[in-house]
Order: C-alpha cells, then structure tokens, then sequence
C-alpha cells in the first residue's frame, strides 16, 4: 500500500512543516503506543527543533477488532501547561480515541494541542477530529507494518500493507 521509501519521504515533508510551524516554542510531542512508536521516532529526528518526547498508550482495539471506549494503559510524565502539544498517532479511523485523549490533555492548560496522524481513514471518522498534519488518507481497510500491527504482528514490516482478512474475521467484525 505505501513503500518505506513513500513513507520516509512524507516523514520528512511533516518534520519541515512542523519544523516551520512551531519555531521559537516549546514544543512536547506525545506518541501514541505501540503504533505510533516508529512513526513518532521517526518524525521527532525530523523536525529541526529541540523537542520533549513522551509516551502514552491507549487501549481500543483487540486483536483485530474494535472494542470501542478509550481506556489509559499508560499516562505521560510531562507537565503541559503553558507548552504546544502535538500528539503524534498512527492511525485516525473513528476519531473516538483521538478525540478522547486530546480532550484530556487540554485539561492541563497547554498553549496549544495538535495533531499529527499517519494514515486517516476519512470515509469512517465519525467524531469531528481534523488532524493539523496528515500523512497520508487511506481506504477503510485494515493495515499493518512501520509500526501498526494487526493482532499484535508485523509492526516490523518497513512498507505498509493491506490486511487482507479471511471471510469469517470480515463476517465476524462486520
């Protein structure tokens, strides 16, 4: 579906806009676990500023199935208040999580809270969520690989690729 090479080069066009956009501020970046780990790593080496990294992680799918209500694995350390924020996502589907965790983020007075997403699924976000930066839009289907996994494999795929799933799993989450 999308090539490292394709990926790396976005990467790199992401860093430069972030890079432009918050210039001169102090910027945390919060990634999403598991995921969003490469995607985040990635695109903190390419922003040409001084950054804070921390991580926090989200629980809402099973093994290959959506379970639906947000619920903290792990909370970030860094305080927020008065600093930007971009939280840094692989994938926005539904916008349900998304949506969740940057409401609970602005409760901590940040200048600001952003962000970024590597793949969107427009055609099934039914919250209002519209990420400041967007790597890619794709198709409704299920992918894995540079991090996204499905049931917990291929997050060490380099290339991104379509899950194709058996009919009994399409019956079965339909």
């Amino acid at each position: 579906m999308l090539t490292s090479q394709q990926i790396a080069d976005r990467v790199r066009q992401l860093g430069t806009e972030i890079t432009r956009d918050y210039r001169g501020r102090d910027l945390v970046i919060i990634g999403v676990l598991k995921g969003a780990a490469a995607f985040t790593v990635d695109l903190a080496r390419a922003i040409d500023l001084p950054v804070v990294m921390d991580w926090t992680a989200v629980s809402t799918y099973g093994r290959g199935s959506t379970a639906g209500t947000p619920t903290l694995l792990k909370d970030i350390g860094e305080e927020l208040a008065g600093r930007d924020v971009l939280v840094v996502e692989d994938i926005l589907d539904s916008g349900a999580t998304l949506s969740w965790l940057m409401a609970r983020l602005r409760k901590q007075a940040p200048a600001s809270v952003n962000c970024c997403v590597l793949l969107r699924k427009p055609h099934t976000v039914a919250k209002p969520m519209e990420p400041r930066y967007v790597g890619f839009d794709i198709t409704e289907h299920w992918v894995a690989g540079y991090g996204i996994d499905y049931a917990e494999r291929h997050r060490n795929l380099s290339d991104i690729h379509e899950v194709r799933l058996p009919s009994a799993a399409l019956t079965a989450s339909a």
